[in-house]
């Protein structure tokens, strides 16, 4: 950019040098001045950083501050972030000690099946110049070992049937012996609810041993288990031992093999479906105590290559089977069972492929309303726990719509005829991750559910719905974390107060992701193994493809998806789930 005076003396000087020099063609330069634009100046020198004076002014106006109820929000967050990274800390060892287990098995396999080979390659090697002699021996042999093995089998038969009929006598005395303790303390009149919860626990986790192997004259290896409290005691029985020593690494040291030349290559095995030809060469000193192997003293090559292999043959269809609901949308399904097994490496669909279970939607009509009536009326036979929660993330409003929704549950079982009883369970968890950690230690010491992991029982199961109202509306908003896993181990020891001829079923409502997925998951397991499990997931960050999986199948039929809190409050989010569970609603 040029300024005014820099233009002015350009132009002399061309005509200067038109004067001095012939003049062939002379351009007059007539432009206006060019605009000017001032630099700013440096923002590291300017003591307001670029900002105007107004902003400066007015610097005090915006602090670093949250707003007002956004602190246990931040708390949750916090600890969803730890929590996740714990989770995904725990998958990695998972995985790694998986592999490493399937890496062990498959090598120990393999070599088994080596040597197993080997041997009998050996001894057929070996008496196949006496068969011929020894075919009626032979023959009388397998007659009498015929007769032995039906004997064993018989026997075998037995001793399953009598472990069988113990096994099931021994849950039933056990089931019997909790149901009697329950009802001892109702009897004692001092108040007592007879509710129970015992000490759950994982299974055992081992370490590495101290020793490879047993060297001769010098002790055994050592090894240490140790396995973590799924689920503390509340009055129940205490927690087994947490921590067990046992011998490892018995074997002893290892003997390494030595082998000689190897012979020529042996007939094709096999006329189709790949066959292999063998040749062999001689252990001169066999292996010892897992010492190193012989190499190999077998070669194998493929021959005859084509196929001989059959895919496994399905029954036809079944017929459709009675509709799943009388409305809001029903299944009935159909199935085809395995006729004739797979051969080699034929292929055959699980029974959850579509080659095998197919739905069709069926009843799909809207469920009419009693008269007067905002929620269907449910009169099935059903114990029902319901998990209310009480996280931070849900803000006032989502409360409110929580403890609206749980009385319009309520409702649904409180008219006249019904026969269903219900308990209720509000969850939190602690605001930092040293009370999280308190829920779950392995240190054997009690810990108070309500007050340290925020799991209050406000109701075992009763059918004073009344009462039940009261006691939901007189709930207060706990504002922690989201401690599902806690919740449903919960629920699942409520259940032993349920009824023998009622169906169970826990529905749990949440508004976001559980503080782990991976206790989740554990969690939903051990409870949909003694009832059906629904989910009401709200709001957009619900981890709905989690659930899905948490939930009892078919998911369709017990996931309610909630897209917000004021569609919470309307009645239609309970009539779905109260069509779910009673399938002949009123």
């Amino acid at each position: 950019m040029f300024d005014d005076t820099e233009t002015s003396e350009h132009v002399e000087f061309l005509q200067i040098e038109a004067h001095s020099q012939p003049v062939v063609n002379q351009t007059e330069f007539n432009n206006p001045p060019l605009p000017r634009t001032e630099v700013p100046m440096n923002p590291c020198n300017d003591p307001d950083a670029g900002a105007p004076s107004q902003d400066i002014k007015d610097k005090g106006a915006n602090k670093c501050s949250l707003n007002p109820g956004q602190c246990s929000k931040l708390q949750e967050r916090f600890l969803l972030i730890q929590a996740g990274i714990k989770d995904e800390r725990d998958a990695l060892l998972e995985d790694i000690a998986s592999m490493e287990k399937h890496c062990k098995e498959t090598k120990e396999t393999i070599e088994t099946q080596i040597k197993n080979d080997e041997d009998m390659l050996d001894d057929a090697q070996t008496k196949l110049g006496f068969a011929t002699e020894k075919e009626a021996v032979s023959a009388e042999t397998a007659r009498q070992t015929a007769a032995e093995h039906d004997q064993l089998d018989q026997d075998l038969k037995k001793q399953m049937k009598t472990c069988n009929q113990n096994y099931l006598n021994y849950e039933s005395e056990l089931c019997a012996l909790k149901k009697i303790r329950g009802e001892l303390m109702k009897m004692k009149g001092d108040g007592h609810s007879g509710f129970f919860q015992d000490c759950e626990v994982s299974k055992w986790n081992p370490e590495e041993c101290s020793k490879k192997c047993l060297e001769k004259g010098q002790p055994a290896g050592e090894q240490r288990l140790v396995r973590d409290v799924l689920t503390h005691p509340n009055g129940g029985a205490k927690c087994l031992p947490l921590e067990a020593i046992t011998k490892c690494n018995l074997q002893p040291c290892p003997v390494d093999c030595k082998v000689a030349a190897w012979s020529g290559w042996s007939k094709c095995s096999a006329e189709c479906g790949g066959g292999v030809q063998q040749r062999l060469r001689d252990v001169e000193r066999a292996m010892k105590y897992d010492g190193k192997p012989c190499g190999q003293t077998s070669q194998t090559r493929a021959c005859n290559g084509q196929s001989c292999e059959k895919d496994c043959e399905l029954t036809t269809w079944t017929k459709w089977s009675w509709c799943s609901k009388d409305c809001d949308g029903g299944t009935r399904k159909r199935t085809k069972f395995v006729k004739v097994p797979a051969e080699g490496q034929g292929k055959c669909p699980k029974k959850w492929d579509k080659e095998r279970l197919q739905y069709k939607q069926c009843n799909v009509k809207k469920c009419p309303l009693p008269a007067g009536k905002k929620v269907l009326q449910c009169k099935e036979k059903l114990d029902i726990m319901m998990l209310i929660d009480g996280s931070g993330s849900l803000g006032q409003s989502g409360w409110n719509a929580e403890i609206k929704a749980a009385n319009m549950f309520v409702d649904a079982f409180s008219g006249t005829g019904a026969q269903a009883q219900m308990g209720v369970i509000l969850y939190s968890g602690p605001s930092n991750w040293r009370g999280v950690y308190k829920c779950f230690a392995r240190n054997g010491v009690d810990v108070n559910m309500e007050t340290t992991c925020k799991i209050k029982t406000v109701s075992h199961f009763t059918n004073d719905w009344g009462k039940l109202r009261t006691q939901i509306g007189g709930l207060t908003w706990p504002k922690g974390s989201t401690l599902t896993s806690l919740a449903l181990f919960t629920a699942k020891a409520e259940l032993q107060l349920g009824r023998k001829d009622a169906k169970s079923v826990v529905i749990a409502i949440t508004d976001g992701r559980p503080l782990s997925y991976h206790a989740t998951w554990i969690a939903s397991w051990y409870v949909r193994k003694a009832a059906r499990l629904v989910w009401v997931p709200v709001t957009r960050y619900a981890p709905l493809g989690w659930i899905k999986w948490w939930a009892t199948r078919r998911w369709q039929e017990n996931v309610v998806q909630v897209k917000t809190f004021a569609d919470l409050e309307k009645p239609d989010p309970v009539n779905h789930v109260v069509a779910n569970i009673c399938p002949a609603t009123h």
